[in-house]
């Protein structure tokens, strides 16, 4: 038997502000590495727009003797300089080309530790070994910060589980891998995507059931819409990931998330215009329909249209009348425009404007609403097919269930590629003409540089092969398969629409042009006649 878990624990303390009270040591002279951060505006054309206050105030950031250059020490560490960190409860380090020689760091973070037994330290090496020292700090202050929180959630969560004779829980991580408690207690920032990277292992594993290589996955849930390509029928990822305003530099599948879902909040701009969202009615009061006050919302657009029965599983009937009174002199199918229109650009994102041709991949729509919504955004992108599972509704849940153990690990280069010496077979590298500042990652293979040159093309229309090629990390992941799932169909469908579908955890619809049955799994494949 196996419990899994995802959760949004860490994410909610990091935005929330409910963290550790956390110390961060530095190389003397570079204390302020949190609060100089990049020296960008919080917002290109917005002045006024502020950056987040650093998770660590300017008090606490220490600095610490000692210096490693990239060819070696340059001053030995001198312990007898570093501070005492007073009443922090967790300890950042993060010190000059760690992720080439650990070396110092181990000492500063032994010292600490020796000192202050009862402090969660966390190095900056044994979580994000990689270049750019900002982002590596970043990483490891949020790291430090999320530890008690995360720590004392997923202790309580394995001790619950064993009172009632579960076995200990695994925890999705933002890679879209499970790993054990203590792996995801110790480096808490590992899940801060675990809540949505469930549903993008569950909509990747529907779609290559259901016989479709390449998909996007398309979750529209109460509040917000997550979606991620999903090349080969798995989650595209990303080294970096930022979440509350802060860099994190750790693997992540590639999600891109707006304010858009089926409790959105519906209201008229000072110019007039409909606006859909980021606010939301929430659980409590819900949609105006839902008849406990709440306001004008999607979902209330929706009831009007057509496209949701009078009542919902659990019993709750739908209050029509509330829904045309909190909508007012709005048009229904206007914000249904709306919200798809901003929903259409996430998927753009994900998709057109990173090379991708959408026509190529079907669509997976999950989440509370997003079968709402996903024939008429597969219209606009030229997409055919649109596959909705049975557990629309809790995906999340079956990507639990059936995802890999996965234990990620980064090998920093910073180097050319001619100087790398033999590299592991299997894994991805990130690489850069000499003298750029990005990399593109592509996966290892004999001609490393020529795979190179040739995603460089296809992302920017060039290549240069005449130039110089720089390694700069290597990404490998130990991955234990997860287990076969065997998918129930508890009910069939054979819809040609314009037609509503009712499903156990959300509501389908297949407008006119539409057509298609459930297959073997129990997910109705929907194609455009």
């Amino acid at each position: 038997m196996r419990f899994a878990h995802g959760t949004t624990v860490a994410t909610n303390a990091l935005l929330e502000r409910r963290g550790a009270r956390t110390a961060f040591v530095a190389n003397e002279g570079f204390e302020h590495l949190l609060h100089l951060r990049r020296q960008t505006r919080a917002h290109l054309y917005r002045l006024c727009d502020a950056h987040p206050a650093p998770l660590v105030p300017l008090e606490r950031c220490h600095g610490v003797r000692c210096r490693l250059g990239p060819d070696g020490e340059l001053e030995p560490v001198d312990l007898a300089t570093l501070p005492d960190v007073g009443d922090a409860e967790a300890v950042a380090v993060c010190l000059l080309f760690a992720f080439r020689d650990a070396s110092h760091e181990r000492a500063v973070a032994d010292e600490l530790r020796r000192r202050h037994p009862g402090v969660h330290v966390v190095a900056s090496h044994e979580i994000a070994p990689e270049f750019r020292e900002y982002e590596r700090a970043s990483t490891t202050s949020a790291d430090a910060y999320l530890s008690l929180v995360a720590a004392r959630y997923l202790r309580a969560l394995a001790d619950g589980a064993r009172a009632a004779g579960l076995p200990e829980p695994l925890v999705m991580l933002s890679s879209g891998g499970v790993a054990s408690i203590d792996e995801a207690a110790a480096h808490p920032a590992t899940i801060l995507v675990s809540g949505p990277a469930g549903g993008v292992v569950g909509a990747g594993l529907v779609a290559r059931r259901a016989g479709f290589e390449h998909a996007i996955a398309f979750d529209m849930g109460g509040t917000s819409t997550d979606v991620c390509l999903l090349p080969g029928g798995r989650a595209a990822r990303v080294a970096e990931r930022t979440v509350g305003g802060f860099p994190i530099r750790l693997p992540t599948v590639d999600l891109h998330t707006v304010g858009a879902g089926g409790g959105s909040l519906v209201t008229r701009d000072a110019g007039g215009a409909i606006r859909v969202g980021p606010e939301s009615a929430g659980a409590h009061p819900g949609p105006a329909c839902y008849g406990a006050g709440g306001g004008a919302t999607v979902t209330d657009a929706n009831l009007l249209l057509g496209r949701l029965p009078a009542e919902l599983p659990g019993g709750l009937v739908l209050d029509r009348g509330a829904a045309e009174r909190a909508l007012g002199d709005l048009e229904p199918q206007a914000v249904i425009d709306v919200v798809n229109a901003e929903m259409l650009r996430a998927l753009r994102v994900v998709s057109v404007e990173r090379g991708h041709d959408p026509r190529d991949f079907a669509l997976v729509a999950f989440g509370g609403a997003g079968p709402l919504h996903a024939c008429a955004l597969a219209e606009e992108l030229g997409i055919d097919v649109v596959l909705v599972p049975e557990a629309a509704g809790v995906l999340s849940a079956l990507g639990l269930v059936a995802g890999d153990e996965r234990r990620d690990r980064v090998v920093s280069y910073v180097r050319p590629l001619t100087e790398a010496g033999e590299l592991p077979a299997e894994g991805e590298a990130d690489l850069r003409y000499r003298g750029q500042s990005f990399e593109l990652t592509v996966p290892l293979v004999p001609d490393l540089a020529g795979a190179f040159h040739r995603a460089h093309e296809e992302r920017y229309g060039y290549a240069e092969p005449e130039r110089e090629v720089e390694l700069v990390a290597v990404r490998t992941a130990d991955v234990t398969p997860g287990p076969d799932v065997s998918l129930l169909v508890t009910n069939r469908h054979k819809v040609e629409g314009p037609a509503v579908v009712e499903l156990p955890g959300a509501t389908c619809w297949a407008p006119a042009g539409w057509a298609g049955e459930t297959n073997d799994d129990g997910t109705l494949v929907l194609r455009r006649c």
